[in-house]
């Protein structure tokens, strides 16, 4: 019975390796491996120097990244931007850990342990020795803070501090790497004394310019023929240059629901007999959260903060006084009516330190550490050893409120007493503040706000979805359907919008469409299907309405002559007709010795210019082939005809002058901001170099 229990559990097994050699029968080998390759790169983020990086793992190291942001800014990374910057920091970590420190170890560079103390214990790294966290009294380092730092790791039940402590010791690592390895690096780029000195020649001489210059024709010259050929030999010489990103070139039409006429016409109504009991409402708070939009809050406004609302608002709230209230307000899709209850004057400014607490017992906590601060303790050590996330935001100096931009619940700095630490309580925690300064006073009031987005009704939602689904219907699920269906839409009137087709390329980053953002699905939808499909309706915020199609897909990788055969055909053509126009010219001016006569044979004017260098920043607005020209012609000589980037020009170097404007620390200057961007190149070079694969966009 064991043995046949056994060979139930390998029933399922043993079918498989039957049916493998069955189904490599029939199916060619090389497309299932293409199926299974697929498979397994379908969710990675990306590959690093070969290394493929999963989806989950990646977001592991985005969530320990954000606990860390939130740390150190006392906020979770809620906005876009935040999170971006939060995926940025886990991606470039692990771009150091797979490549930059293999390449810099590579090199014979090593950071060992003896070298970490010394950066981490004894403070040489500014990384350490910048930090607030390891700050005394007076703000500059402390190797007792630092040391009291480390010893209550073990003592942090949240685990908050160690985490940090790693992050840090990691910075110090990877940073020492960077450093050595751009001293190797700027070192081995020498300028040595004779560059040097050409450098300084080049950017102090001036030329004196007197030329001619025969304009490229517009026209087309169908004597110039390129062949297949000639592109074929140019595209085989040049291909590295046309490397691409994955991309799709589509079509797509927007229908973005609107409120209709009649639609404005009844909120409008709906709204003045809201604002009548507005005027009229004695409990402000609960009058808007049943009715507005917008909540009440405890924000103090000057005199043009409140035209990011609207200027009207702005214009009423300034001219009056506490009590008024103004009449109905529409301001683009929104019904505003104002009501001043406060004016004083307060500062524009407060600068504040703080510590968030957070956690069980929040309160209790908060009071015992305002108790040990107002005995002298140092805020910062306070902060750090109570384990409290964020630390001080961001640091012992603090940081400043503008007045109309307080987190909320903590207005009371307004008022509050300089120095002297005090406890907000906020839902899930608690803020110890402490007011170290105040800005300029300023009449300040404060408002409430009955504001009413203007909606579309349903019925004019349908009439979009309607209009979005009938062009979707002609379509029928192909490109070809979907341009016919456009174009006979488009000649139709009485419809609620215009139906247009716009076309763009698209690349898997892409999540803006003209006027319209976070619109990935549409992008995930055209790299999800071949050239030729047309899309159903893709609903992008509850009011947009896309149908796409597919017109043409492009590889990531070197893009293939057929796609880049125009633009090849082009700069050949320029060449070709560059080279005849200085064989026409060179025929026409032969025997002539002076540049008035060869302007009258070419049918032009003498043209005169003068401070002209081929190095000076000055002149980077020229023709860059006509001042290479100039700088190697000889004074007092006739030149060309040169094929410059616009025209050809026949010139004469009249006379040069050489100043002494561009110094010796000009041009140290110079090389020190090139080597600086050398250095920021290196990863990207390095990067490129290991074709690392950045894959993120697809997820994100």
């Amino acid at each position: 019975m064991a043995v046949l229990q056994k060979l139930r559990g390998w029933g399922i097994i043993l079918s498989i390796l039957v049916a493998l050699p069955l189904l490599l029968f029939i199916i060619d080998p090389s497309q299932v491996m293409q199926a299974l390759e697929s498979l397994s790169s379908k969710y990675d983020i990306g590959v690093i120097s070969g290394k493929s990086i999963s989806y989950a793992d990646f977001q592991r190291d985005v969530d320990r990244f954000g606990k860390l942001h939130e740390m150190m800014t006392g906020s979770s990374a809620s906005s876009e931007e935040a999170q971006k910057q939060v995926r940025d920091a886990a991606w470039q970590s692990l771009v150091d850990k797979y490549l930059f420190l293999k390449n810099a170890q590579a090199a014979g560079i090593n950071v060992g342990l003896a070298e970490m103390s010394e950066l981490t214990r004894g403070g040489e790294s500014p990384i350490i020795s910048g930090n607030p966290a390891f700050a005394g009294e007076d703000g500059s380092f402390s190797p007792d803070a630092l040391s009291e730092f480390v010893s209550g790791l073990d003592n942090d039940a949240s685990g908050n501090m160690k985490l940090y402590w790693d992050y840090v010791q990691n910075a110090v690592y990877t940073s020492q790497y960077y450093n050595k390895y751009n001293a190797i690096f700027s070192a081995a780029d020498v300028e040595n004394a004779l560059m040097r000195e050409r450098s300084i020649a080049e950017n102090n001489t001036t030329a004196e310019v007197d030329f001619v210059m025969a304009p490229f024709s517009y026209v087309k010259d169908t004597t110039i023929v390129i062949s297949d050929a000639a592109i074929k030999k140019y595209y085989a010489a040049h291909k590295e240059t046309f490397k691409q990103q994955a991309s799709r070139d589509v079509e797509y039409v927007v229908y973005q629901v609107v409120p209709s006429a009649a639609d404005i016409e009844k909120q409008n109504d709906e709204f003045s007999a809201i604002q009548e009991e507005f005027a009229a409402a004695d409990n402000l708070k609960a009058f808007l959260q049943r009715n507005s939009d917008r909540q009440l809050n405890q924000t103090w406004y000057k005199s043009g903060d409140l035209r990011s609302v609207a200027r009207e608002v702005d214009t009423f709230v300034a001219d009056n006084a506490a009590g008024a209230v103004s009449p109905v307000i529409r301001s683009g899709n929104n019904f505003y009516s104002v009501k001043v209850t406060a004016a004083k004057n307060l500062p524009e400014s407060v600068d504040v330190r703080y510590i968030i607490i957070s956690g069980d017992n929040a309160q209790h906590r908060a009071d015992s550490l305002v108790g040990v601060l107002r005995k002298g303790a140092d805020f910062s050590t306070v902060a750090v050893l109570n384990g409290a996330p964020g630390t001080v935001e961001p640091g012992v100096q603090g940081t400043t409120f503008r007045h109309n931009n307080i987190p909320e619940g903590l207005e009371s700095v307004m008022d509050a007493k300089k120095g002297v630490p005090y406890v907000v309580t906020v839902p899930g925690g608690a803020y110890i503040l402490e007011v170290t300064g105040f800005g300029e006073s300023a009449l300040m009031k404060q408002v409430a706000i009955l504001e009413k987005e203007i909606v579309p009704s349903q019925e004019t939602f349908n009439s979009f979805y309607n209009l979005a689904n009938r062009l979707a219907t002609l379509s029928a699920g192909t490109y070809k359907g979907f341009t016919a269906a456009v174009d006979t839409l488009s000649r139709e009137t009485g419809a609620v919008a215009a139906t247009y087709a716009h076309p763009m390329t698209v690349y898997e980053s892409t999540s803006s469409y003209g006027g319209v953002d976070h619109a990935k699905e549409v992008t995930r939808w055209a790299f999800d299907n071949k050239p030729g499909k047309a899309s159903g309706i893709i609903t992008v915020g509850n009011n947009s309405f896309f149908v796409v199609a597919v017109k043409a897909a492009h590889k990531e990788g070197i893009a293939p002559v057929e796609e880049v055969s125009e633009s090849i055909k082009n700069r050949l053509y320029s060449e070709e007709y560059a080279k005849k126009q200085v064989e026409e010219i060179s025929e026409k001016i032969a025997g002539k010795d002076n540049l008035e006569a060869i302007a009258e044979a070419l049918g032009t004017t003498v043209s005169s210019q003068s401070d002209v260098s081929f190095a000076s920043l000055g002149s980077r607005q020229n023709d860059p082939k006509f001042l290479g020209a100039v700088a190697a012609a000889k004074e007092g000589e006739i030149s060309g005809p040169v094929a410059g980037s616009f025209g050809t020009y026949v010139f004469m170097v009249k006379s040069r002058e050489v100043g002494s404007h561009y110094t010796e620390d000009d041009a140290r200057q110079e090389r020190e901001q090139l080597g600086a961007y050398k250095a920021q190149m290196l990863v990207s070079v390095m990067m490129d170099d290991a074709d690392v694969k950045d894959n993120r966009a697809r997820f994100y």
